[in-house]
């Protein structure tokens, strides 16, 4: 049976919060008693799932002991842990690719081990220098993957299909992160990207939240979705406003709630479920208070936008979808 809104598996992100406690401790070497504290704000927001998205905990990096004191913490906080997004380790770096690849091997052995459905990685990398300087880093550009290059872009599809391979063993998804000037930052390219690919278990997590906030021009986000929510498998779901005006050729844009933003999620969810999406969401937002903001954007989906019931024709993907746990 299809998810209904109520029993849909919605998750926090955990962009708000620090990598370092308040003794300057990387997080991964701090008390439990300080990941119960980040999980009971999660639960007490509004939560019963958390992304555990890596710019805080690195799961991969934690020990045996520590991991499962990890997953004892987030139960005793009343959370489940459906998945688990890995940021800025893009396998193909020229400089750290090796150990980027290395890194999304212990991630997936942790997340299997905490119990995820879905690991989310993609390709792209540390912000710049320049970017940690603006307010919002999107504003000027960063890395860029080399366009045209078939060697690069035969190394991405051999080692995601090494990660692709060793999360089926482990009996995971895996989701490739959509994101602006790498080989996922196209509809296309991503298309053509996990279809290189080819196993049933990867797929993409659209998130074109991260292509509609830049301040240039940008392909239509229902065409995105229309190319890449055949292959979605997770979903990273956040909005912006935007304003263009093409004569002077000036691009704003800057976070919104999902209801108030460019991207119309009702009409996006009818075309993930036209094309059998079933995976996991995660809502994100930046700035202000964005923990509650993705609160809302929770209740938005559940209370406006998702199927009340199971009781609704759900189309094919093109990838394998998550279960209910």
């Amino acid at each position: 049976m299809p998810y209904s809104a109520e029993e849909w598996p919605i998750a926090a992100a955990l962009l708000q919060f620090s990598a370092t406690d308040s003794r300057g401790r990387h997080v991964n070497d701090a008390d439990a008693a300080h990941w119960h504290g980040v999980f009971t704000e999660v639960r007490e927001a509004g939560f019963r799932d958390v992304d555990l998205t890596d710019g805080w905990v690195k799961p991969g990096d934690l020990s045996a002991a520590r991991l499962d004191e990890f997953k004892r913490t987030a139960h005793d906080a009343g959370l489940g842990m459906p998945s688990l997004s890995a940021i800025r380790r893009s396998v193909i770096d020229t400089e750290h690719g090796e150990d980027n690849l290395a890194y999304s091997h212990r991630t997936l052995e942790a997340a299997a081990e905490l119990g995820c459905e879905v690991v989310s990685v993609g390709l792209h990398q540390a912000l710049t220098p320049e970017q940690q300087k603006q307010l919002w880093f999107w504003t000027v550009e960063g890395h860029k993957d080399p366009t045209g290059d078939r060697d690069t872009w035969n190394l991405a599809v051999k080692r995601l299909q090494e990660l692709g391979r060793r999360a089926e063993e482990l009996g995971l998804l895996m989701s490739l992160e959509m994101y602006e000037d790498t080989y996922l930052g196209t509809a296309d390219s991503a298309v053509a990207l996990v279809e290189d690919i080819g196993l049933p278990n990867v797929g993409l997590n659209p998130d074109i939240g991260n292509l509609i906030r830049l301040h240039r021009p940008i392909e239509p986000w229902q065409q995105m979705l229309e190319k890449t929510l055949p292959y979605a498998n997770y979903w990273h779901v956040k909005n912006y406003s935007r304003d263009e005006d093409v004569a002077r050729d000036q691009y704003i844009a800057m976070p919104a709630p999902l209801e108030f933003g460019l991207i119309s999620y009702r009409k996006a969810f009818e075309i993930a479920l036209a094309h059998g999406f079933q995976g996991v969401i995660c809502t994100e937002h930046y700035g202000g208070d964005g923990l509650s903001v993705s609160n809302t954007n929770q209740r938005y989906l559940r209370e406006q936008v998702l199927p009340r019931s199971t009781d609704y024709e759900l189309g094919q993907s093109r990838v394998r979808q998550g279960g209910k746990r």
